[in-house]
């Protein structure tokens, strides 16, 4: 579950970063890192949990998916929350540089 949940992450992620490119002014390309890079980690966590479980592998435990399915979210969520801290550090649009640098009335 938490690798389905991260490949749909993935896929969105790139499919609104390549309908943007290559004007990457968002800063997608950080977030399609990210879940890519969870999609690959997951990948190999399931080829060796297959490698130790086999068959049974793909009986899970309804309670083993929600705890994979919140597992999937959160990293999802902790994708997000890394994403916009980079954005809101670059600052692409100058939005807080030129707030500091406004005169205040």
């Amino acid at each position: 579950m938490t690798l389905l949940i991260a490949v749909l992450a993935a896929v969105i992620s790139t499919l609104l970063w390549y309908r943007s490119a290559p004007d990457d002014h968002l800063k997608l390309s950080t977030l399609c890192y990210l879940y890519w890079g969870a999609s690959l980690m997951w990948f190999v966590d399931a080829v060796f949990e297959y490698a130790e479980k086999k068959a049974a592998y793909f009986t899970p435990a309804p309670a083993e998916m929600l705890n994979d399915a919140f597992l999937g979210v959160s990293a999802v969520t902790l994708g997000l929350v890394i994403w916009l801290a980079v954005l809101l550090l670059k600052d692409p649009k100058g939005l807080f540089k030129r707030r500091a640098t406004e005169p205040h009335p």
